[in-house]
């Protein structure tokens, strides 16, 4: 299965670096935030919109060495959507695919042409 993880490029190319990526909250809540496909455009919009200098990670979960869960996005979610979190490192393998993902001129997203 493919999970998707909009990152800055800086932040790729020092994952790169490092071989390894901790994400801005795995610290701090515990896990990296990840998305099904279908949920990629809502996540982009909703927390990223107008945000340049971004990329979209696509990764094989069936290539990760630590436990991804699929859970509400937040405690009390009655909604019963689920979104993958991955509770350690992602280790860089597991990326399929690195997709430029920039916003249009209104500062919305849509999904890349290379996806």
């Amino acid at each position: 299965m493919k999970i998707y993880h909009i990152i800055p490029r800086f932040q790729w190319e020092e994952a790169q670096r490092e071989l390894s990526y901790r994400g801005d909250t795995l610290e701090s809540e515990g896990f990296i935030h990840f998305s099904k496909r279908e949920q990629v455009l809502f996540v982009a919009n909703a927390r990223f919109k107008g945000h340049t200098g971004l990329l979209l990670l696509e990764v094989d979960s069936d290539k990760l060495r630590a436990e991804l869960k699929h859970e509400p996005p937040y405690e009390g979610d009655q909604s019963g959507e689920t979104f993958p979190h991955l509770y350690g490192e992602l280790n860089l393998d597991a990326v399929a695919a690195v997709h430029n993902f920039e916003p249009s001129e209104d500062g919305t997203f849509a999904y890349p042409a290379t996806m």
